[in-house]
């Protein structure tokens, strides 16, 4: 016994597809960046701000990274930083992993790693990112802002200094 045909529903027309959003504000690679001092900051909270303004589309540059807080007791955060150092390839320390012992290097590593790098628009981001110790000429002329949502709460007894972590794990 065969079953009767059913009338066949007409498809509905796909959908057009919308066209993709362009971006709100082109990005000029001659703007002028934003600089953000990162004396009395918390490295953490920083770092966290500075990748989403790179993922924007800023350009950034930080000033003072030596100047950076991290919470914690110095002991403490300078022992841990020794573990992580211990890290290596069992081949040859060579081989890697390379771990930053300078203020500027270890917090654009930290925003690295609050970036998407392995795919196109975190490569482009951390591009867009300068990092300093001190106050270079170029940028002594720009205005520095501070973000209020990473400065620091507690005196600053209570934190450890970028610049003193590197200096006990082998800077200067």
């Amino acid at each position: 016994m065969a079953k009767p045909k059913q009338d066949a529903k007409p498809k509905p027309a796909a959908k057009p597809k919308q066209d993709a959003k362009p971006n709100d504000k082109p990005i000029d690679k001659t703007s002028r960046p934003i600089v953000i001092d990162g004396t009395d900051h918390i490295a953490g909270r920083l770092s966290s701000n500075v990748a989403k303004l790179l993922l924007e589309g800023n350009r950034v540059t930080v000033v003072n990274s030596e100047k950076i807080m991290i919470s914690g007791r110095k002991n403490s955060i300078v022992g841990e930083y020794n573990k992580f150092l211990e890290i290596s390839s069992i081949l040859h320390p060579k081989h890697g992993p390379f771990h930053p012992r300078r203020p500027d290097t270890i917090l654009s590593r930290m925003v690295r790693g609050m970036l998407p790098r392995k795919k196109p628009s975190g490569t482009e981001a951390l591009k867009r990112l300068r990092v300093h110790v001190g106050v270079p000429k170029d940028v002594k002329t720009l205005g520095k802002i501070q973000i209020e949502k990473a400065k620091i709460r507690k005196s600053s007894s209570s934190y450890t200094t970028m610049g003193e972590l590197g200096r006990n794990v082998g800077w200067n």
